[in-house]
């Protein structure tokens, strides 16, 4: 029996949508040591359970910010970017809205460093997510840096500076969109596992990856 871990992202309630032969109006709460399954064969995209072997891919698909470190198994198909199988337990989950936040900045800031990026519009904007996200500026102020950061240009830095300025799992994703661009693509997808294994409890598989 094929066995693999990997990632997978539900919405910010922790409830998964319907699956196997559940309606798909019917709302699943998730919690760590649960085991889903649904009955074989399964179909890419349209039966089984899904999820990513990398977190970056896992994100370009998450409806919120709750991330799950899942094991795979049974009958298990593998795409690109995403895997199929008959069943998903859920090793550990927790909330990574402010990891998603924070890894957003860090690939803003990449980008406006590869792009050369002197316009402190851009980097301010940065600078004003973190102190949103401790607390210290408003929603106001956040949206003023955003603006002003979208005024200063129409390149790469536009969009990091963006990215740094929106919800945590849409910066997150538009930050790894530009990180593709830059073919830095690996050097993201570490750095998003690294932060989001930090999440992890003492007792789980931190070592393995």
């Amino acid at each position: 029996m094929t066995t693999l871990l990997a990632w997978h992202f539900l919405p910010d309630d922790g409830k998964l949508y319907g699956y196997g032969t559940l309606s798909g109006k019917e709302r699943i709460k998730v919690f760590a040591g649960q085991m889903l399954r649904v009955e074989p064969p399964v179909k890419m995209c349209q039966h089984g359970l899904h999820a990513s072997k990398k977190a970056i891919d896992a994100l370009s698909y998450a409806p919120g910010a709750t991330v799950c470190r899942v094991e795979l198994s049974g009958e298990v198909l593998e795409d690109t970017a995403k895997v199929c199988a008959a069943e998903r337990t859920v090793v550990w989950m927790a909330d990574a809205t402010r990891v998603l936040h924070e890894f957003a900045c860090w690939c803003a800031e990449e980008a406006l460093k590869r792009a050369k990026v002197t316009d402190e519009r851009c980097w301010n904007a940065i600078k004003k997510k973190r102190a949103w996200l401790d607390g210290n500026a408003t929603d106001e102020e956040l949206a003023a840096a955003q603006a002003a950061a979208g005024a200063a240009t129409r390149t790469a830095a536009r969009a990091a500076a963006w990215a740094a300025t929106a919800t945590a799992t849409r910066a997150a994703a538009r930050a790894v969109a530009w990180a593709a661009r830059a073919a830095a693509r690996e050097e993201y997808s570490a750095e998003l596992e690294r932060r989001l294994m930090a999440l992890a409890p003492p007792t789980s598989e931190q070592e393995e990856v």
